[in-house]
């Protein structure tokens, strides 16, 4: 295959995922004079209640999956990519685990947003499906919200 493996998230890769999630979100301070939530988010509890799955290359992590569930969706909380697997399609991969979640919990959809700053990223979701359900302020953030349906599961 090409070497990357997705797992849950333990203990043990917290330093690891914060190391990630700085060097994704770091850039981001500046532009928006803010700091971005992932920032600021308590990544052993979010290990800690499940929420996490990591991809990792020759046991390094290299990506990050954040998600909940809720009725009918699952939302993805947060998603990172080291440098080094920029445009290697890590980013999709990730998304398409978030549709298996859903499928799996019976959900019929992935819901996510990003900070209206961040306009790479305003661009890249809806080239991977997914459709612009608003934008508004909230927790401090200007953010767009994002939703894609998830194909049942087949039998």
């Amino acid at each position: 295959m090409d070497g990357i493996e997705f797992a849950r998230a333990t203990a043990a890769d917290v330093p690891a995922i914060v190391a990630l999630v700085h060097e994704a979100y770091d850039p981001y301070v500046a532009r928006l004079g803010v700091v971005p939530a992932p920032l600021t988010a308590d990544y052993a509890a979010i290990v800690g209640d499940g929420r996490a799955a990591v991809a990792r290359r020759d046991g390094c992590v290299v990506g990050l999956l954040v998600s909940s569930m809720h009725p009918g969706c699952v939302e993805v909380e947060n998603i990172a990519v080291a440098g080094s697997e920029r445009g290697s399609g890590l980013g999709t991969r990730l998304l398409d685990l978030a549709d298996e979640q859903a499928r799996a919990a019976g959900a019929s959809e992935v819901r996510l947003y990003t900070n209206a700053g961040m306009t790479e990223n305003v661009a890249y979701y809806p080239r991977r499906g997914f459709r612009e359900t608003g934008r508004r302020r909230s927790d401090g953030y200007d953010r767009v919200f994002f939703t894609r349906g998830v194909a049942p599961a087949s039998d």
